[in-house]
């Protein structure tokens, strides 16, 4: 039986910042830029409160809380905040799969200090970030990273909240879809127009139904409802995907400022994946517009991007398919996934022909 602790720092950006200004203590805080086009990166707890979460418009986080203050993210300190708590976790167990710069999986059954118990463990993890970062974190600790995951969010902020085996099944029998890790909005609501609304539907369902209507995704669903999660701890676990997306001060109506912008940001995307020595085959481009409405368009080479002109001229391929422009556009994200590590020039074959 293995024991699984998963990590989360609470309100991270927010909680830096507060940490690094006293005069934002207890405040209501938001990451992000206060502008009517800027978006929350992230909000204290203080601010969520008052229903400010992260990826919200700022000006409708302004409209719920008017003490609201905003802050500019400072991505290097947040990166070194994160290697210092890196580095505690690896203190404890070399198997440790990183989510984000503030959450990660820890294989603790066989630990470097010789704790017996999973909960001990995860109590001197987050001793030991506090005495480092003075910030708090919140865990949760079961026999798989499924269940690991949903515990940490059961005692946030500065919590921990274990699953032994015997409950999992029963925790996950009485959660709502719309709680899985892994179960998307859309997801969600196809779901519930089959019916499907709690763990224990998932199970009455069965896995040839629900493999039948999400395919082999809907296999693993059946199986959570169980209470099984076989994924390993990946130390080793490699990002699939690297996307950049800019929300603009005017919506754009000029398809050559469009393409523009795009280039910029697929070249953002490009030179991020090349400092990290990243190939990816599929090239996906976001799109909101003036109204809200969001769509997504997306390409798949045969072999992986092997330059940056050939990346932004597939990314620009995609943004012919709304052109000429109907509306404004809001925002425009380009995203490289299918990331492989390995992929180099030496083993593909020019692109040219495929985009």
């Amino acid at each position: 039986m293995r024991k699984i602790i998963h990590i989360d720092m609470d309100a991270f950006f927010a909680s830096v910042e507060q940490r690094d200004n006293p005069g934002l203590r207890g405040r209501p805080v938001a990451v992000g830029g206060s502008g009517g086009r800027s978006v929350v990166a992230a909000a204290s707890y203080e601010a969520r409160r008052f229903g400010v979460r992260s990826a919200m418009p700022s000006i409708t986080a302004r409209r719920l809380c008017p003490e609201l203050v905003f802050v500019p993210p400072r991505f290097e300190v947040y990166r070194a905040v994160s290697a210092q708590i890196r580095e505690i976790f690896l203190g404890y167990t070399p198997l440790v799969e990183f989510l984000s710069l503030d959450e990660a999986y820890l294989d603790v059954t066989d630990n470097l200090k010789g704790i017996a118990l999973a909960r001990d463990v995860a109590t001197l993890v987050r001793e030991d970030i506090f005495a480092a970062t003075g910030l708090t974190a919140s865990a949760g600790i079961s026999f798989c990273k499924f269940l690991a995951k949903m515990a940490s969010d059961m005692r946030k902020p500065n919590g921990m909240y274990v699953i032994p085996p015997e409950r999992g099944k029963d925790f996950v029998s009485s959660l709502a879809i719309s709680k899985f890790h892994g179960i998307g909005p859309a997801t969600a609501d196809r779901m519930k127009a089959l019916g499907i609304t709690t763990g224990a539907d998932l199970e009455r369902v069965g896995a040839p139904f629900l493999e039948q209507h999400f395919g082999k995704a809907g296999i693993h669903f059946h199986k959570l409802s169980l209470g099984i999660d076989e994924r390993p701890v990946n130390p080793e676990r490699i990002r699939k995907s690297s996307g950049a997306e800019d929300t603009f001060p005017h919506d754009i109506i000029d398809a050559d400022v469009a393409k523009r912008e795009a280039t910029v940001l697929a070249e953002k995307v490009w030179d991020r994946c090349e400092k990290h020595g990243s190939r990816g085959r599929t090239v996906v481009l976001k799109i909101k517009f003036e109204d809200f409405e969001e769509i997504t368009r997306s390409k798949t080479v045969p072999v992986f991007h092997l330059d940056k002109a050939g990346f932004v001229t597939t990314t620009l391929s995609l943004m012919e398919h709304i052109l000429p422009l109907e509306k404004g556009i809001r925002l425009i994200g380009v995203t490289m996934s299918g990331l492989d590590e390995e992929a180099t020039a030496a083993d593909s074959p020019q692109l040219d022909l495929f985009v």
